[in-house]
Order: structure tokens, then C-alpha cells, then sequence
């Protein structure tokens, strides 16, 4: 039978969830709060985390066989319902009586989070930092301007692998250095040319790479950083009332990302070193960077993820749960657009006729 995971008030025993604003798990009943860490122990589920070895020296463990019974259909202990999930849902909210459930069977066979930074924003930060995103935009279509216009607003939990280790590294570059004299006949560049060799060591921890197909990985990018100083031990009590995936793309095919954002970094720091001495172009043309003692954790992080359809097309927008950060793309307003350009265009015009002018009369 398939198993899931519902947090009970121990005072009116309705499904309790965890709140970002309080950090604590809170009754949506009766309004009674309960630490976290309480609720885990009230329950019997400790957040303790074993260790298993892998190619990074991870520190993780398998599911036990107690949660891990069945995948696919779950019965909701409210109501009774039967509640459907793909492969990768880790907690959602059943539909026939909205309370959030823990689907803790879908991570079978999987590692078992190390950590996961609790939400601090709310769905309600989530719209308003929407609206003040898109107030902030020129030439946005009116009907962004309408929260009746936004299809969906979901918290979710994205699995996360985070990279820690040191990078040593050899970069070997081009440099160019100009300078510059007159006389009173001519302007004179003299351009020396020199071959540069940087190497270095660099730190570098807990560095993400998104391990959801379901999330577009240049969205999640551009909601960093957030702040693993306050990810705290795994429990499933955080994931009541969010969305929660687990990783569908593995460690071996997050690796390759991961050592692209090092090396990135790396040889961008030496490239910045060389320019530091003087010169005016710096062009990087062979590196080779080592990782050592390099290890991994699996975390979840907080996203609010806001979709909204205009004239078809679906706008997605995602929000750091933790920090805040707002980011997506918006569509022109074409028609605003080509009003602006009208009215600029006397203006370029006059303005280029005015030069033509100038110089005809020099």
C-alpha cells in the first residue's frame, strides 16, 4: 500500500503545515504553532541523516523500507481520497480536501535529502512581488496588470545538488598593451603584444546544480544565490503545504554543469588578475583546471513558481522563496511600442537634420 505522510495538530488533530512567516509548523484550524524539531519527535521521525560513499565522498543515505512502501497512488487519511502523482512529486495537496501531504514513498530507491532551506516568503509575497515586477516594466501588456490573470501560483521544493571543493588551475592567455602619442602633424599607437601564465588555487562550496527536468535551468540561475548558512538538517514536516520534487537528473549528469560554472569561475578570476597588471585586452587560450577533495550534498530549495497565458502563450516566473528575487521574461506591448517610436521619431527626425546641416555649412 502506498504510504503518505500527513502532520496532525496534537490539539485538534487537523493536518497542520509548515509556515514561512513563523518558521513553525502551524494548525490552519485552531492557529496552535509547534517547533519543527517537536513535531519530528512527536512523530517518530527524527531528521537523521546516515552515509553512503560515492565518486564525491557524499554523505547521504537510502529511504527506509518503512517509507518507501508502494509509489504512484495514496490514499488521503483526511478524506479518504486516492490522489495520483508522477515519479518525481515528493508532497502536494490532496484535491478533494486541500490538506498538504508528504508522499514520502516516491523517493524510493533515491538518496534522502541532506538539506533543505525552509521557505521564508508566503504565496501572498509571491503575487506582490509579481505586480511590483511587472509595474516595474515598460511597455508590459495591461492584462500582466491583472492578478485574475495568473493561471497558477505554487511553492515548490527543487532538488538541488551542491558542489563543494577546490579548484587548482593553469590558464595562459593573450595580452595586449596600447599607448598613445601626437605630435602636431599625426596621432601615433604603439601596441605591444605578450604572452601571460596564471595558475592558482580556489575555494569554492555548495555551488547548485538544478537536478529537475521539470525546471528550466536558466530560471533557477537567475534566482541565486541563496544562503546554505541557513539550510537546516532534512524533515519532511518543512515540505507540508509546498510542492516538493524529487531529482530526476542524477549526480553523474549534474557533474558536467557543475564543473562548467567552476571553470567559468576560475579562469574568469585569473582573466581578471591579468587585467589587474595594466593591460588593455586580455583574451584567455588554454586552461586546465583539477577538482580536490571534492564533495556533494542534496538539498531542496524554496521556489515560488507564477504562470500566466497571454493571446496563447504561457509566461513563467519564479521567485527565490528564501530571499525573495524575483525574475521572468515579459512580452512588448507592440502596439505601445510603435506609439513610442512614432513619437520619436520627429524628434530623430529634426535632430539628424540638424547635423546634415551643420556640416554642409562647415
Amino acid at each position: 500500500m502506498s504510504t503518505l505522510l500527513e502532520q496532525k495538530c496534537p490539539c485538534c488533530g487537523g493536518a497542520i503545515e509548515f509556515n514561512a512567516n513563523t518558521q513553525s509548523m502551524k494548525c490552519p484550524y485552531c492557529d496552535a504553532e509547534f517547533d519543527v524539531a517537536a513535531m519530528e519527535q512527536a512523530a517518530g521521525n527524527p531528521a537523521n541523516i546516515g552515509q553512503d560513499n560515492f565518486a564525491w565522498q557524499t554523505e547521504a543515505s537510502q529511504w527506509q523500507s518503512d517509507e518507501i512502501n508502494g509509489m504512484g497512488v495514496y490514499t488521503c487519511k483526511s478524506c479518504g481520497g486516492e490522489i495520483v502523482a508522477d515519479a518525481t512529486t515528493g508532497a502536494t495537496t490532496c484535491p478533494y480536501c486541500d490538506n498538504p501531504v508528504v508522499m514520502t514513498s516516491q523517493f524510493a530507491g533515491g538518496l534522502k535529502p541532506n538539506l533543505i532551506i525552509p521557505f521564508k516568503y508566503d504565496k501572498k509575497a509571491a503575487k506582490e512581488a509579481l505586480n511590483k515586477f511587472i509595474a516595474s516594466k515598460k511597455m508590459v501588456p495591461k492584462v500582466f496588470k491583472d492578478q485574475k490573470h495568473i493561471d497558477e501560483i505554487k511553492g515548490v521544493y527543487v532538488p538541488h545538488w551542491l558542489f563543494t571543493g577546490t579548484a587548482v588551475a593553469t590558464a595562459d592567455f593573450t595580452a595586449e598593451k596600447a599607448r598613445h602619442w601626437s605630435d602636431s602633424d599625426n596621432n601615433y599607437t604603439e601596441t605591444s603584444y605578450f604572452n601571460c601564465y596564471r595558475s592558482g588555487n580556489m575555494d569554492f562550496a555548495n555551488i547548485p546544480v538544478d537536478g529537475s527536468s521539470k525546471m528550466d535551468d536558466t530560471l533557477m540561475e537567475s534566482i541565486e544565490p541563496f544562503n546554505v548558512s541557513e539550510a537546516v538538517p532534512f524533515s519532511t514536516a518543512y515540505m507540508a503545504g509546498y510542492l516538493a520534487d524529487k531529482y530526476d537528473v542524477d549526480l553523474n549528469a549534474s557533474v558536467p554543469r557543475a564543473n562548467e560554472r567552476v571553470k567559468n569561475s576560475v579562469v574568469s578570476a585569473l582573466e581578471k588578475n591579468v587585467m589587474s597588471a595594466g593591460y588593455s585586452v586580455v583574451i584567455p587560450q588554454n586552461s586546465q583546471v583539477n577538482i580536490a577533495n571534492g564533495s556533494y550534498a542534496y538539498a531542496l530549495y524554496p521556489v515560488w513558481i507564477l504562470n500566466t497565458t497571454w493571446n496563447g502563450k504561457k509566461y513563467t516566473f519564479a521567485m527565490n522563496g528564501q530571499t525573495g528575487k524575483f525574475v521572468g521574461d515579459l512580452p512588448l506591448d507592440k502596439s505601445a511600442f510603435w506609439k513610442k517610436v512614432a513619437m520619436f521619431t520627429p524628434l530623430m527626425s529634426a535632430v539628424a537634420y540638424g547635423i546634415l546641416w551643420a556640416l554642409g555649412n562647415m
